[in-house]
């Protein structure tokens, strides 16, 4: 089963609010999910329009849920460090394939 966290539609026309949730790639986008991981509300322009569960969200990223671009952008705000994490072990990964290659 492939996961991924992105984001799930809420409230009324005009005045959307999003969740933040864990759900697999085959499920439609306002479908069943897993778990909530926390959400963004757009129309709200201050510093309190955003919530993420970290503790959580990096379990879930351990675990091998992939993170969707818009998801990744909202993490950046309000957690860089977990951003940080991912692009150290994609990097780590790179560089050990690289060296797999010249054993070889």
């Amino acid at each position: 089963m492939a996961l991924i966290i992105r984001m799930r539609k809420q409230g009324a026309n005009r005045r959307q609010t999003f969740r933040l949730v864990v759900t697999d790639v085959r499920n439609p986008r306002d479908g069943k999910y897993l778990e909530k991981l926390g959400w963004y509300n757009p129309s709200v322009s201050n510093e309190k329009n955003l919530l993420i569960d970290v503790p959580r969200l990096q379990f879930w990223i351990d675990n091998g849920a992939m993170v969707s671009d818009r998801v990744k952008s909202l993490v950046e705000r309000f957690a860089p460090e977990v951003v940080q994490q991912m692009s150290a072990k994609k990097v780590a990964k790179v560089a050990k394939k690289r060296e797999k290659r010249k054993q070889k």
